[in-house]
């Protein structure tokens, strides 16, 4: 071997090391994205298909009561090869199960039975589940308790058909900590109900990375959205809204960093106001830049 040759070899072993660091900074993270907001001019499964295009990996799909419906969104899956991860359960804003009313109550239990029956169907891992809404006629003890005793009556349906319930921290006045949302999931003693974590939903008055180190294994799932407060020209006040990808306050490389720090594997779903194909393609692009840790 030449001194130069020599040199050169010696050069590329000590490089490795860096370029194995540099191809590790890339979340093992599966991209997914909301079925709600792909171009609902389109078929169901000219949606799927874009989406797959658009470099998405998986997808979120709506509770689908009709059994036609469900079985177009099993088609379009299967053709695409875009696989349903999580069903989004859709009674539980209108029907929670913190109220006080029985009926109520029962119509959001129905609505998570169907949802549970369609992951089953769709092969999907986890049902997303708002668990409770504190109001004025529900008190925070009040939904703590009622939506746990409704939970563990659901907890061994989603065992016999092997789908999580993933309860999601959003904007219900319920699960306002994380020490809280960690108590919460600890109390049912369960693999089948984890948590659900929206990086997005908190930021009015926390900091997602500490929510994520806090949860550790007990997200099952994550949502991604970004979010900023702007100035209201007619109220002149600072409102909150979401936002497009890296254009809010969210400090992405801390969300990246403590998502590496707990080992986090699973997938993270795009959940935005619905747009065009362009639009679609790059909210994707922008994604791999936060799994990237750009």
């Amino acid at each position: 071997m030449t001194p130069l040759t020599r040199r050169g070899f010696i050069t590329s072993v000590a490089a490795a090391p860096l370029a194995v660091a540099a191809a590790s900074t890339r979340l093992p993270i599966r991209k997914a994205v909301e079925f709600s907001m792909l171009p609902a001019s389109l078929s169901v499964a000219a949606r799927f298909q874009l989406a797959r295009d658009a470099g998405f990996e998986e997808i979120e799909c709506p509770t689908m009561p009709d059994q036609s419906q469900a079985g177009e969104m099993l088609a379009a899956s299967k053709a695409s090869g875009l696989r349903i991860h999580s069903v989004m359960n859709s009674e539980h804003w209108r029907s929670p199960l913190s109220s006080r009313d029985p009926a109520v109550v029962e119509k959001s239990m129905e609505g998570m039975r169907t949802s549970l029956r369609n992951a089953k169907l769709w092969g999907s891992d986890t049902v997303l589940l708002v668990p409770a809404v504190v109001n004025p006629e529900t008190t925070y003890a009040q939904a703590w308790e009622r939506s746990q005793r409704q939970i563990r009556l659901l907890i061994p349906m989603a065992a016999e058909l092997k789908v999580v319930i993933g309860v999601e921290e959003v904007g219900n006045k319920f699960l306002l900590s994380p020490l809280e949302f960690a108590r919460y999931v600890d109390e049912f003693e369960s693999p089948w109900l984890r948590a659900y974590f929206d990086v997005g939903n908190i930021m009015s008055y926390a900091y997602p990375q500490d929510w994520i180190r806090t949860l550790g294994k007990r997200i099952v799932k994550v949502h991604i959205k970004d979010w900023a407060n702007r100035i209201d020209p007619t109220i002149k006040k600072r409102v909150p809204e979401y936002v497009a990808l890296l254009e809010g306050e969210i400090d992405w490389k801390a969300v990246h960093q403590a998502l590496a720090d707990i080992d986090y594997r699973g997938t993270a779903t795009l959940e935005l106001a619905a747009g065009d194909a362009e639009y679609i393609k790059d909210l994707s692009r922008r994604f791999d830049r936060i799994l990237d840790g750009v």
